[in-house]
């Protein structure tokens, strides 16, 4: 059944005279994608940060499954249920794929290691790994060393790290950035997997990938939102066609 997991609500960050974001609302529902879009400064990864608490809000709340989550740091903002992925790809490349969501995986331990016992003998981890890892689409590669590994598969990853720490909300800043065709289609499909337990805000600038994923599209400009709506509503409104998507959409 849908629900809203995260619901953020009149949204300020103020940078000294400037307001990055500027009384921006959105919820974020199981089952659903929603995708932020803008042209470069719009402030959409400020509001992905204020969602994360990697950046203080000035003013406005959030609920994360229900509880009021504003003013947390990022750490408990996280173990409340949110993950998140960043433009850069953030991932320990010397370490296989296994020991790089098995280390996510850890943080969610309920007991501190004993430095006597190896870290690969917690059961509870290493499960969470396995299954973050077969989500992510990434059982053949589970060995291979994730330097050697291709961007896409990179992505694919750091995805596959977030969900070891079992979120509810999944923020993706840009995961289609800088992929092929084949990539980004394999991108797609593990994000319309994912969305059917988790509650996604995509951050992304592939137009044709964020039509084909999106069940709601919020438009910012100049930290602003000048329209929220479906796919069909956002590309037949001409206040967002002048200022963002142009006549080809």
């Amino acid at each position: 059944m849908s629900e809203v997991l995260l619901s953020a609500k009149n949204l300020v960050k103020r940078f000294g005279g400037l307001a990055a974001v500027n009384d921006v609302s959105v919820d974020l529902w199981r089952g659903r994608i929603h995708a932020v879009i803008g042209p470069n400064g719009a402030g959409k990864s400020t509001l992905t940060n204020l969602l994360s608490g990697d950046l203080p809000l000035t003013t406005g709340s959030i609920t994360l499954g229900g509880a009021d989550v504003t003013g947390r740091s990022p750490e408990r903002i996280s173990r409340a249920g949110l993950g998140r992925s960043y433009q850069k790809t953030n991932i320990f490349l010397p370490f296989t794929v296994w020991e790089n969501v098995r280390l996510a995986a850890q943080s969610r331990a309920q007991h501190a290691a004993s430095w006597l016992r190896r870290a690969t003998s917690y059961a509870p981890t290493n499960e969470l790994a396995e299954r973050a890892i077969d989500l992510a689409g990434l059982k053949p590669r589970r060995d291979a060393i994730a330097g050697t590994i291709s961007h896409g598969e990179q992505r694919q990853l750091e995805i596959a790290m977030t969900l070891a720490t079992q979120p509810k909300v999944l923020l993706l800043d840009e995961p289609l950035a800088g992929m092929g065709v084949a990539e980004a289609e394999r991108m797609v499909e593990l994000l319309h997997r994912l969305k059917q337990e988790h509650a996604i805000l995509l951050v992304e600038h592939d137009m044709d990938a964020v039509f084909a994923l999106a069940d709601r599209l919020t438009v910012m400009v100049n930290g602003q939102v000048i329209a929220s709506g479906t796919p069909a509503e956002i590309r037949a409104d001409a206040g967002v066609q002048a200022a963002y998507l142009g006549e080809e959409h």
